[in-house]
């Protein structure tokens, strides 16, 4: 082996992968790292909130009503029936969370499978599925989120159901349009021509190419889900008291708001800072997974 084609097997060799370059990308962004420290510790709060709240969020006083904040036993104040603010805020980051996580979940993996099938397919099999699609973008998603959460009525279910049917045409739009483009790549063409089956070209080729852009698409709709799901909660069609549950929280206060503002506010500063906390999140991975 001559020294240059050594040369180039030890450059190769030292080279990052694909994932560890978007690690690396990822860590050097300060913006990153402080969304990214902020998310894990919405988590924690999730995790760990009935052991770490430092009193019962259900327990109530009539004694204790609209205490403001830093009031002695109420760091955070006190809501319309004297439950601790702090510990409805913390333990409320569970519930709130999954309110927000899961319907983009379940609509990663459903929106997934339909806009790889219609972009795949394509011809008559991707006109009927993306035009289907389309007659889901002639209403906004806060009106049909309402909508349907309205017909099926209140509840935690109906309001995961109803966020999860919002989200599925964005996420499968998108999903269409990154398959039809890796569906033309001459390795799939290669892989078309040696024989290989439809389901193991999408499993091997073009499931890789396909998941990363379509999960950073994903990320970005966390925000707006947990806006969407607190706005449930709000119009009395998601979470039912006595829950902790921003939304609902800032439902139950709204009475307040001229006695304790800050106090009533706070469940909305938590749902901002979540929402801004996901979308700086998605916009780092965007970034870190772009190669050029």
């Amino acid at each position: 082996m001559t020294a240059v084609a050594a040369d180039r097997v030890a450059a190769v060799q030292r080279s990052p992968g694909y994932w560890e370059g978007v690690a690396r990308r990822f860590l050097r962004d300060p913006v990153a790292v402080f969304a990214g420290l902020v998310v894990l510790a919405l988590f924690a709060m999730a995790v760990f909130g009935p052991w770490i709240a430092p009193a019962d969020p259900f327990k109530s006083s009539m004694l204790g009503r609209l205490q403001p904040i830093g009031s002695e036993h109420y760091p955070l104040g006190s809501d319309e029936l004297g439950r601790d603010m702090l510990s409805r805020l913390i333990v409320g980051a569970r519930l709130s969370l999954f309110m927000g996580i899961t319907p983009v979940v379940l609509a990663f993996v459903v929106g997934s499978a339909i806009g790889i099938l219609a972009g795949y397919a394509g011809g008559v099999t991707n006109t009927v599925i993306m035009r289907t699609i389309d007659v889901f973008y002639a209403f906004p998603s806060v009106l049909l989120a309402i909508a349907l959460s309205g017909a099926l009525g209140a509840g935690i279910g109906n309001a995961l159901l109803s966020l999860t049917i919002v989200f599925i045409p964005p996420i499968a739009r998108v999903a269409e349009s990154v398959t039809t483009q890796v569906r033309g790549r001459d390795y799939v063409e290669a892989a078309r021509a040696s024989g290989a089956g439809a389901f193991t070209i999408v499993r091997v080729h073009v499931l890789g190419n396909v998941l990363g852009p379509i999960f950073v698409y994903a990320t970005s709709l966390i925000a707006v889900s947990m806006i969407l799901a607190s706005g449930l909660s709000f119009l009395g069609l998601g979470v039912k008291p006595p829950e902790p549950e921003w939304g609902l929280m800032l439902n139950t206060l709204r009475t307040a708001i001229y006695v304790q503002p800050w106090v009533a506010a706070l469940p909305g500063a938590m749902i901002f800072v979540t929402s801004i906390a996901f979308n700086l999140l998605s916009d780092s991975l965007r970034s870190a997974m772009d190669v050029k």
